[in-house]
C-alpha cells in the first residue's frame, strides 16, 4: 500500500476520531490492553523466537504494555489533564474584556517508530502509542524490523480493540520495512503531524533531519543516546562497597546491557575504597552468566564497539566475562583516569550492551569538570551516606542539570510507569527534554493549546462548557472548578 494513502486514512480517521468522548476514548485503550493480554501467551512466544528476551522479561514487559494502557484510560478519565482555563468576560471593564477558553487538542495523525529492545513497551503498542491515542490522535505504526511477527500480532489486538469499541477503521495502522526510505516518507509526508522514536542517536538525527527538511517542520521526540553517569561518594565507597558491587553488576548485566538506563558510566575520586570497590565489582562482573543479545546485528556491533574503546589510549580492562558464544554478550568492566577521559571524547559515547568505564578522578575539580563535559542524559545517579550528601551538595546540584532524572542510591535501570516519571533529558537523550517518553505527561506531545473567544456553549468542546458534562476539571478565573 502506499504512503500517501495510509496517511490520507489516517488523517481521515483523524477527523472522526478526535471528536470521541474522553470516556469513550479510555475505553478503546482498555480493550486493548485486554485484547494484548487475551493474546500473552502467543507474543511471549513470538517475540522470544525474535529477540532472544527470556520469557520473564517479556511477561513483564507485556504487563508494563498494559499498565500504560490503563494508566493513560484513568488519565483521560479524569480529564485535568487537557489544562482547560476559562476566563469569562467582563464587559463592564474598560475595554470590555471578552470570554477566553482555551484547552488543548490533538494535532493529527501521529507516526510511531517501534524500538529494537523493547517489542512490546516501545513498540507497537508502547507508550508512545498509548498517549498518542489517549490524546485523540491517530497513528501510523512502523514496526521494527528486528521483531515483525511480533509487531504484527500486537497490531492485531489493536484492530480487534477497534472492532469492539467502534473506532474509526483506520485510527491505528501498521507498516513494515526493513529499510530506511519507508521511515523517511512517513516523516516527510505532509500530514504527518508528528513522530515518536526510541533507538540510536544516527537514527533519531536522520528523523529529525527529515522533519526539518519539510515544508512546514513537525516536532520529532526521539529517545536516542545516554550513558548514565554514576557518582559514587567517599563514605558510600568506604562503607557499602560489597552491597553496591553485587548492585552495580546485576544492573549493568541486566538484559544484557540492552537498557537506555543501563550505568554506562562510574566516576569517583581516587582512593583505597574505589580499589577495592572495582576489584569486588569487576570480580562481579566477570562471575556473570552471558546471554544472547538481540540479534546478530546488535552483538557484532557491541564487541565491535567494545574492542574499540578498550583500544583507546590509558583505558584498561578490569574485569570481563568468557569470550562469547554465538549472539551472547560479552559483559566488561574497564577503567580510565579523569584526564585520559576529558581529553577523549570517544569515551563518553554510548556503547549499547553489558559495558561500563569507571572513571577515577584526582580530585573535586577533575571531578566536576568530566561531569561538565558530558552531554544530556536520561538519567545521573547519587551514590552516597547522609555524610556524602551534605558534603557534596554542589556535585549533586551539578548532576541536576544533566539529566530528567537524578537518582539516589539506586541502580538506573528501571523506569517505573507512573505520572511522576520522567524519562528524557537534555540533547542526546532527547529531542526535546521538555518532555518524557515514559508518565502521564508524555501526552502533552500530541496536543497544542487552542483559545476559543466569544464562544457560546453551543460551540465549544465540552470540557470548556459552563456545566461542564464531562466533569472534568479546570481553572475558572483562577479558581479549580468542575
Amino acid at each position: 500500500m502506499q504512503i500517501d494513502q495510509i496517511m490520507q486514512q489516517s488523517a481521515s480517521a483523524f477527523e472522526a476520531y478526535k471528536q470521541v468522548k474522553p470516556a469513550q476514548r479510555a475505553a478503546f485503550l482498555e480493550a486493548i490492553a485486554a485484547e494484548i493480554e487475551k493474546q500473552r501467551e502467543i507474543l511471549v512466544q513470538t517475540a522470544g523466537e525474535e529477540t532472544n528476551l527470556p520469557a520473564a522479561r517479556l511477561n513483564g514487559e507485556i504487563t508494563r504494555t498494559t499498565t500504560q494502557l490503563q494508566l493513560f484510560a484513568n488519565l483521560i478519565k479524569e480529564g485535568s489533564w487537557v489544562d482547560a482555563v476559562i476566563d469569562t468576560a467582563k464587559p463592564d471593564s474598560t475595554p470590555a474584556k471578552p470570554d477566553i477558553r482555551r484547552m488543548l487538542l490533538p494535532v493529527g495523525p501521529v507516526v510511531v517508530f517501534g524500538a529494537s529492545n523493547f517489542p512490546f513497551a516501545f513498540s507497537t503498542a508502547g507508550g508512545d502509542t498509548a498517549s498518542v491515542l489517549a490524546a485523540g490522535a491517530t497513528v501510523v505504526i512502523k514496526g521494527h524490523p528486528a521483531h515483525p511477527r511480533t509487531s504484527l500480532l500486537a497490531f492485531t489486538a489493536m484492530q480487534q480493540a477497534i472492532s469492539k469499541t467502534n473506532m474509526p477503521e483506520f485510527t491505528v495502522q501498521h507498516v513494515a520495512d526493513a529499510g530506511i526510505t519507508l521511515g523517511k516518507e512517513l516523516v516527510l509526508h505532509p500530514l504527518t503531524t508528528g513522530v515518536g522514536f526510541t533507538g540510536s542517536l544516527q537514527g533519531g538525527k536522520a528523523l529529525m533531519g527529515y522533519a526539518s527538511q519539510r515544508e512546514t517542520p513537525i516536532p520529532v521526540f526521539a529517545e536516542m543516546s545516554s550513558i548514565n553517569p554514576v557518582v559514587f561518594f567517599p563514605d558510600a565507597l568506604k562503607s557499602q562497597a560489597p552491597q553496591l558491587a553485587q548492585t552495580f553488576a546485576a544492573s549493568i548485566t541486566l538484559g544484557m546491557g540492552q537498557f537506555c538506563t543501563n550505568p554506562g558510566l562510574l566516576i569517583a575520586l581516587e582512593s583505597e575504597a574505589l580499589e577495592n570497590f572495582l576489584h569486588l565489582l569487576g570480580a562481579a562482573i566477570a562471575s556473570s552468566v552471558p546471554q544472547k543479545m538481540l540479534h546478530t546485528g546488535i552483538q557484532q556491533a557491541y564487541v565491535k564497539g567494545r574492542a574499540h574503546m578498550l583500544s583507546q589510549e590509558a583505558v584498561t580492562l578490569v574485569g570481563e566475562t568468557e569470550k562469547p558464544v554465538g549472539e551472547e554478550a560479552w559483559p566488561a568492566l574497564v577503567r580510565s583516569t579523569g584526564t585520559a577521559f576529558l581529553a577523549n571524547q570517544v569515551l563518553k559515547e554510548e556503547l549499547f550492551g553489558p559495558y561500563s568505564l569507571v572513571v577515577t578522578c584526582k580530585d573535586k575539580a577533575e571531578l566536576i569538570a568530566v561531569l561538565k563535559s558530558l552531554k544530556g542524559q536520561l538519567t545521573t545517579t547519587v551514590i552516597g551516606t547522609e555524610t556524602d550528601t551534605a558534603q557534596w551538595q554542589d556535585v549533586i546540584a551539578l548532576q541536576s542539570t544533566l539529566a530528567g532524572r537524578i537518582i539516589l542510591n539506586q541502580p538506573p535501570t528501571g523506569v517505573e510507569v507512573c505520572s511522576a516519571m520522567v524519562h528524557g533529558g537534555p540533547f542526546p537523550a532527547t529531542s526535546d527534554q521538555r518532555f518524557t517518553s515514559v508518565g502521564t505527561s508524555a501526552i502533552k506531545r500530541w496536543v497544542r493549546p487552542v483559545c476559543f473567544q466569544n464562544f457560546p456553549d453551543s460551540l465549544l468542546p465540552d470540557a470548556l462548557k459552563k456545566d461542564n458534562p464531562q466533569g472534568i476539571w479546570r481553572m475558572v478565573d483562577n479558581q479549580f472548578s468542575r
